[in-house]
């Protein structure tokens, strides 16, 4: 009998400027090739810019019937918008693989209750950074900004243990960071 082992759900957190994109991309360029690992691209309530946003994006109607047509493994709303994980996921879970995705914090108990099987990769760095990365994107006013980066996170339920990475140094030193947490968490 073919006993394979379940997969893992890898929660990439953290808040806005931090780069949580950007490493999960390079993370995808990197193990293209290794089929243990899926990324999975969030569907967000907005038009997505193909050039500049890793997730796709669906009009709020069609986000809503695509919800109660089943076509999502997990929702959240966040910021006036919806969040979806398509159901995709079930399947590449199915298959053992690790599945990573990028996710609200306030949605991980939620995701928790559905997947036991979660690893949260938590992804900061420092606030200077992170203020110029969000003015860098040109999708927020300073003032905007400015809320954005005052705002206090949701804590993690108390028995999470997050894998922090700090993203405060260069591309390439963040990418090989989150390389080595997603290769530690298939080996498990």
């Amino acid at each position: 009998m073919n006993h394979r082992p379940p997969g893992v759900l890898v929660l990439v957190i953290g808040p806005s400027g931090v780069g949580k994109d950007t490493l999960i991309a390079g993370a995808r360029k990197a193990l293209k090739e290794d089929r243990r690992f899926s990324f999975v691209r969030r569907v967000v309530s907005r038009p997505a810019d193909a050039e500049r946003d890793d997730y796709t994006g669906m009009d709020p109607e069609d986000f809503y019937a695509a919800e109660q047509a089943g076509r999502f493994a997990l929702t959240w709303p966040a910021h006036d918008l919806s969040y979806g994980l398509p159901i995709s996921v079930d399947t590449d879970l199915a298959l053992g693989r690790v599945v990573v995705c990028s996710i609200s914090r306030h949605a991980v108990p939620q995701a928790i209750a559905r997947y036991p099987m979660c690893r949260i990769v938590q992804i900061s760095a420092e606030i200077s950074l992170r203020a110029d990365r969000l003015a860098k994107q040109g999708r927020e006013h300073r003032d905007q900004i400015v809320a954005r980066l005052a705002r206090v996170g949701t804590r993690l339920p108390a028995d999470v243990t997050p894998i922090v990475i700090d993203n405060s140094n260069s591309i390439s030193i963040g990418i090989h960071a989150f390389l080595m947490s997603l290769r530690q968490i298939a080996g498990e």
